[in-house]
């Protein structure tokens, strides 16, 4: 098993070098800060907890080698969470070439409250890029522009993906009640 990225230990830089060991320290300081949002919002979007540890691990990793200019962009939390869904997608075109996909109704969810399941479930209903607007904005906090940053589209696009989004979870919701 590969270790996870917070296991790992930031390198420590020789004295001289105290732009290096600042970024580390700035990137360890977003880590904490960030990584159990992040991993939340891929979890919701992509609805599979295995997949968002590994999604949310390997963009941090990424984030890691590249803080210097991570670091600096307005949404740094965004970035990741676009970076590890990029991944996630790729990772499951792959794995859809090698084998046919399994049923979600093989693989019980056990645990959640039954308006989690009933949230949950309406969620499963979105289609993936209206999701992933909806995580965004509203378990990452993101504003319309950062949103349209981290997933590469327009503030428009991603207005209307949120306001489609409400409005399906709203009727999915109060027929459920």
């Amino acid at each position: 098993m590969l270790p996870r990225v917070r296991d790992m230990v930031v390198p420590t830089t020789s004295a001289g070098d105290a732009s290096a060991r600042r970024d580390a320290d700035g990137f360890e300081a977003f880590y904490r800060a960030n990584v159990d949002r992040v991993y939340r919002a891929l979890a919701v979007t992509l609805r599979r907890d295995d997949l968002a540890h590994e999604a949310v691990d390997e963009a941090m990793a990424r984030a890691y080698a590249r803080w210097p200019v991570v670091g600096e962009l307005e949404s740094p939390a965004g970035w990741v969470f676009r970076v590890g869904f990029n991944w996630a997608t790729s990772w499951r075109r792959k794995l859809r070439r090698e084998r046919p996909p399994v049923e979600d109704d093989a693989h019980p969810h056990h645990g959640p409250p039954d308006g989690a399941i009933v949230a949950r479930d309406a969620l499963a209903m979105l289609p993936a890029p209206q999701r992933a607007v909806l995580t965004c904005r509203i378990l990452l906090d993101l504003s319309t522009a950062e949103t349209a940053a981290a997933l590469g589209l327009t503030e428009g696009t991603v207005k209307s993906r949120l306001s489609r989004g409400l409005a399906t979870l709203r009727s999915a919701l109060s027929t459920e009640e």
